[in-house]
């Protein structure tokens, strides 16, 4: 530096020597504005270059004044400074070759992060499983793959992708995107996924047409393939199809899966039977293989490997199968009768053949029995002793022995169920014609067979499900006449557990089973031929799972909802209920007769022809209105003939004394003592036993009124 001072002025190596000591005293104190020499001035100082002074300098603009001068747009300067960086031309960059290049004249640019989308990850990789699988068949390798990837939200998107990419490709690979779909099935994939999944595939069944001339034909295969293969519950169909608009494809792919598939005559094995994929054995191999399996166990005695080929078989749905040959061969070969059941519990206890396919197997065996007996004459008495063990042990479900419609049954082999079925049928006949109820009961009357009082209402309601609403309407009109004179609740419930258990088999030759099922559970409720708490009680008798169960849920929502009562009796359009206006308007006037001088059983008796049992509510509402208007306790006294006679019940009578506490403040607008009147009838109410003990009155005042309604003013 010393050879360069002879080329400076005086005063530019006085300039060059104060900054060598602001540069000393900066490497070992905070910069400070006030010690320092502006860093414009040393950049002067300098030649225009900013000195090396160990750090970035940062490029503040002062104003001699002090004050901090304000920016203009685009980053100009204001008064006093030299304007906006690299205001030369528009086409002007910075240089990075040029020996001044300053990187911090370098415009700033946000550098994004890219956000990696998870659903789009999940995306990618599930295609490559999915390929990977069709070419080499790996199911346990597709399914450790999907296990591994986690993400189990998105699987519903697997379902949807594996299938449109098997519509559009052989039928080897359609049968085996079916067959990886029993295999994920609550191991990997949950039961709601799949669901989400064909709800999906559905909603675009017309884009999937555009590209796939039998779209329609193919997706209703595939839904059909997965009801047979128990991973879709038949009652998926009926909430689909309210959830599709009348004009898309998807409510098409539904009608076929029903029409064409699932409704034909045994049309599990036709539908497994249809694309004839790589992965699927004919039906009469299955059963050939089934009974290499169960003599090869017979012989070795190793369950756990005949357990292992019934797996590997991927029938579930003919599982039923494994336990008629089974049951056939412990016939055959009494001293293997004990291995044979033993097979069967820990198949059973292992999950492998569900309780409805156990079932299943043992009512086929239950129907083959006089044939079976040709060949082996002990076969009644050895099935009737494998029978208790069975259930004893808990791998056959008790019900199993419960007298049903059903064929599989042990008491259809009784003549006199046989018969009475045949005269129910025809007593319910001769019903749809004549609608004469009394006629009816003492038909049932003279059958003489009480025990069988849930057979007969099971009968009945199949038999209107197949007909028009004028019948369904008519059956629902004869419960509540039944329950009234012949019929317990245990006799209504029992015949209602019974229809849910076969609703699956009631469902391929009716299309809306569950629905209509629904609604006639939830009439009951609404009629009083059921409570609330019987629904309880008929779920827990179904099996775990079962499409009856939903059927259950869903009368449970229908009966919740608002204005349950005028919906549900409308439902069918049946011809004895009144518009809900007509009907409030009827019950005006008959209290309006009676409260001006009618008599009681004349009342009594036009609420009867009524015919509205579930809005009796309404009767209660408008009496106890009506009284606190017109200071009149006569209609205290009817309310309690109804309730005596049963006219009114005491859900009807609690409902209907809700609605007025409910309401109490809109009516004090009119009587202004209405809380007093109000309390008074509660009071009355409960010593005469009228309101349930859950009633209570809630925000009225509760303070005993030693007046009575025809003193009150």
């Amino acid at each position: 530096m010393a050879s360069n001072e002879g080329f400076l002025t005086d005063e530019q190596r006085e300039l060059l020597r104060q900054a060598s000591q602001n540069a000393e005293v900066l490497s070992s104190s905070p910069k400070s504005p006030s010690s320092l020499l502006s860093e414009h001035q040393i950049k002067i100082s300098t030649g225009g270059r900013a000195p090396s002074l160990g750090f970035a300098v940062r490029h503040v603009r002062r104003s001699h004044s002090g004050k901090l001068p304000r920016v203009k747009k685009d980053g100009a300067g204001g008064k006093g400074t030299w304007g906006k960086l690299l205001d030369t031309d528009g086409d002007s960059c910075v240089d990075r070759n040029d020996p001044n290049y300053d990187s911090g004249e370098e415009p700033y640019h946000l550098i994004g992060t890219t956000v990696s989308d998870p659903f789009d990850e999940y995306k990618k990789v599930v295609v490559s499983i999915i390929e990977e699988y069709f070419s080499t068949g790996g199911v346990e390798l597709a399914a450790s793959d999907l296990r591994d990837l986690g993400s189990s939200e998105y699987h519903h998107y697997f379902v949807k992708r594996l299938v449109s990419m098997a519509m559009d490709r052989h039928d080897k690979e359609k049968e085996m995107a079916s067959v990886l779909l029993s295999a994920l099935y609550a191991d990997v994939i949950s039961s709601a996924q799949i669901s989400q999944g064909f709800v999906m595939l559905l909603e675009s069944a017309d884009d999937l047409a555009l590209d796939i001339l039998d779209a329609v034909d193919i997706l209703a295969l595939f839904i059909a393939r997965a009801v047979v293969d128990d991973i879709l519950p038949p009652a998926f169909l009926t909430r689909a199809k309210k959830t599709l608009p009348e004009t898309s494809k998807g409510l098409q792919v539904i009608q076929t899966a029903e029409k064409s598939y699932l409704s034909a005559p045994h049309h599990a094995e036709f539908v497994e039977r249809r694309w004839g994929g790589s992965t699927h054995v004919t039906v009469e191999e299955v059963k050939k293989k089934m009974a290499d399996l169960l003599r090869e166990y017979v012989e070795s005695g190793d369950a756990a490997e005949a357990c292992r080929c019934i797996r590997e078989l991927g029938v579930s749905f003919f599982h039923h199968e494994v336990v008629k040959r089974a049951l056939v061969l412990a016939m055959e070969i009494q001293a293997a009768e004990v291995h044979i059941l033993e097979l069967l519990k820990e198949a059973a206890e292992e999950g492998l053949i569900s309780s409805s396919q156990m079932a299943k197997g043992f009512g086929r065996l239950a129907e083959s029995l006089d044939d079976l007996s040709l060949d082996i004459p002990s076969a009644k008495a050895l099935f009737q002793s494998m029978v208790p063990k069975a259930i004893s042990e808990g791998w056959l479900d008790p019900s199993f022995l419960k007298p049903s419609g059903e064929g599989g049954k042990l008491e259809d082999d009784d003549k006199r169920l046989r018969d009475f079925k045949e005269e129910a049928v025809t007593i319910i006949h001769e019903y749809f014609l004549s609608d004469d109820i009394p006629e009816l009961i003492r038909s049932l009357e003279d059958l003489a067979a009480p025990e069988f009082n849930p057979i007969f209402l099971k009968k009945l309601i199949t038999l209107a499900m197949d007909r028009k609403n004028r019948e369904k309407e008519m059956a629902s009109v004869l419960l509540s006449s039944l329950h009234t004179e012949i019929f317990s609740t245990e006799d209504m419930v029992n015949g209602f557990v019974m229809l849910l258990e076969s609703a699956e088999d009631t469902a391929l030759d009716i299309l809306d089973a569950s629905n209509e099922l629904a609604f006639f559970l939830a009439r009951a409720v609404i009629d009083d031929v059921l409570v609330p708490l019987n629904l309880d009680e008929i779920s827990s008798k179904l099996p775990p799972n079962c499409s009856g169960s939903e059927t259950v849920h869903m009368a449970r929502s229908l009966v919740a909802a608002r204005h349950a009562g005028e919906r549900i009796l409308r439902c069918w359009g049946g011809g004895t209920g009144w518009a809900v206006e007509d009907a409030k308007d009827k019950i005006t006037k008959l209290l309006e007769e009676y409260e001006s001088g009618g008599v009681v059983s004349e009342a009594c008796q036009c609420i009867r022809d009524l015919g509205m049992p579930f809005f009796n509510h309404e009767v209660v509402k408008k009496a106890l209105v009506m009284a606190m208007e017109k200071k009149n306790d006569r209609m205290l006294d009817l309310l309690q003939e109804c309730f005596g006679e049963g006219l009114i019940t005491i859900n009807q009578m609690t409902k209907g004394f809700v609605r007025i506490r409910d309401g109490l403040d809109d009516l004090a607008l009119d009587i202004p003592n209405a809380g007093e009147k109000f309390r008074f009838y509660v009071e009355h109410a409960k010593r005469n036993g009228w309101l349930l003990p859950s009633f209570a009155l809630s925000g009225v005042d509760a303070t005993p009124s030693p007046s009575s309604p025809s003193t009150l003013g």
